[in-house]
């Protein structure tokens, strides 16, 4: 049985907190991948920065969803989730637009459920990690090739 480590890419892209937003998408667009992994100094995973969040920081801010019932103004959207939007849409660091404790897999995760996770979660890429550290990533790509290696031996 297939495992992660036997089809992760070990050499990881990956990008710091501080690093600007335009940095991040430079490398996205550099190496055309759709997401980058956001470490520490130590190698520790802090997060995710992917097209999505780029895309959803340019996008125009959309004012929170109401309802307004006998002249009084309902917010559909909870004061805290519409700053975080917010705050991801104003962000200049990578640390602002990521995705913080994103999904993750060990190297030892068998292959079939890497892809049921990615399907199920609708997620294009996992980072690998072992304890807190970055070991790899895995695309869907790479669930491709390793059907196609398995396919042909």
């Amino acid at each position: 049985m297939l495992k992660t480590r036997d089809i992760m890419t070990p050499e990881v892209i990956s990008i710091g907190p501080q690093a600007s937003v335009t940095e991040a998408a430079r490398l996205l667009d550099t190496h055309r991948i759709s997401g980058l992994p956001v470490v520490d100094q130590e190698g520790r995973l802090l997060g995710v920065v992917t097209q999505s969040d780029l895309v959803q920081q340019a996008r125009d801010l959309e004012l929170p969803p109401t309802v307004n019932l006998f002249d009084v103004r309902f917010f559909l959207e909870t004061p805290a989730h519409f700053l975080k939007r917010l705050e991801k849409m104003l962000g200049g660091t990578v640390r602002e637009v990521m995705t913080q404790k994103p999904i993750t897999i060990a190297p030892d995760t068998p292959v079939s459920e890497v892809a049921a996770l990615m399907a199920r979660k609708k997620v294009h890429t996992l980072p690998v990690v072992e304890g807190e550290k970055l070991v790899g990533i895995v695309g869907k790509i790479d669930l491709i090739r390793a059907l196609a290696r398995q396919s042909a031996g």
